[in-house]
């Protein structure tokens, strides 16, 4: 109990920092958008495209319906184990900057998504490798910034997607 109130301490300091710096009001409009390029229209976007050009044959639409089908029940069921609260309910007199689609913030479903996908992508496309890893670290770095989400958050959605992206590929290759 000790270690998660020594993470949680450590996660409003970070959170704290980056929240109340100067350069917080300029990042926030490039925040939005990156969160919202997480939101899942890209996703869709992505899979019909595939579909449409190759059929449901295509490894990479297979990888991503399968990771999907796995990462999102994953999710839901860490976010209602843990509950735990987002730094808005968290910390006394922070409002976050967007409101929420859900009610709990570990781990971040957003960074878990881009990190799913920008792990698959980057398999059957390796020269978008570090521009997809750099899309994802950003939508992650985004939740911190717009306030619904603390670094931790953050880092076990990158878990999550990764994990549930390299099990993917295992069970379609």
């Amino acid at each position: 109990m000790k270690l998660m109130y020594s993470i949680h301490q450590y996660d409003v300091w970070m959170f704290s920092r980056l929240n109340n710096s100067a350069i917080h009001a300029s990042l926030v409009r490039l925040c939005r958008l990156l969160s919202w390029s997480g939101d899942g229209v890209l996703y869709l976007t992505l899979a019909g495209c595939l579909y449409w050009q190759h059929g449901i044959a295509n490894l990479l639409l297979q990888a991503m319906l399968l990771g999907f089908a796995v990462e999102r029940p994953v999710y839901f069921v860490l976010k209602n184990a843990f509950k735990r609260d987002r730094p808005q309910q968290a910390i006394l007199n922070f409002r976050s900057v967007i409101t929420p689609s859900d009610k709990f913030s570990f781990p971040s479903g957003h960074t878990s998504a881009a990190f799913l996908v920008a792990t698959l992508v980057s398999y059957f496309f390796p020269e978008l490798t570090i521009v997809l890893y750099a899309w994802a670290v950003l939508v992650g770095f985004s939740r911190i910034v717009l306030g619904v989400h603390f670094p931790t958050d953050t880092l076990m959605g990158v878990v999550l997607g990764v994990s549930v992206a390299v099990f993917s590929l295992n069970n379609i290759l």
